[in-house]
């Protein structure tokens, strides 16, 4: 089983929050379940990109993974126990693909992951793809 991807944007990976997954792993349910810092730079650090958070580092990715799904309330909340731990840490902004679709995540949650480029990108759709065709995933809806 794969609990849904939660991440953070970091400014800096620091010792507290280091600490904060050294703690937490210490009890991790699943020898599975793994953090991943992806660091970000060139292409989505400058230019005019969908890519909202340049300010962001790096991406820290928790992955908790297990085999028994009667098991998954507890991988779940453990994953999610990590997440809020480490909140005050991030910038507040995530990667659009670390995030589910509309449905399942929320509109709300789609628009923040492309943060004030979010009007811009639904004026695009609106002119190229009025019909919203390509909503799939994280769908940026047409502008009215």
């Amino acid at each position: 089983m794969l609990c849904p991807t939660l991440a953070h944007f970091l400014r800096e990976i620091s010792d507290d929050a280091m600490d904060i997954l050294v703690e937490h792993f210490a009890s991790v349910p699943s020898p599975l379940s793994a953090p991943f810092f992806q660091q970000t730079g060139g292409a989505m650090r400058r230019g005019n990109t969908a890519y909202a958070h340049r300010d962001a580092l790096y991406n820290l990715i928790l992955v908790a993974e297990w085999l028994d799904p009667g098991e998954s309330e507890r991988h779940v909340h453990w994953t999610r126990e990590l997440w809020e731990a480490l909140q005050p840490y991030s910038t507040g902004g995530f990667y659009v693909n670390d995030i589910g679709r509309e449905e399942d995540d929320g509109a709300d949650r789609v628009r923040a992951a492309y943060g004030a480029n979010y009007q811009r990108l639904a004026a695009l759709k609106k002119q190229y793809d009025p019909e919203n065709l390509f909503r799939h995933n994280q769908n940026i809806k047409p502008a009215v």
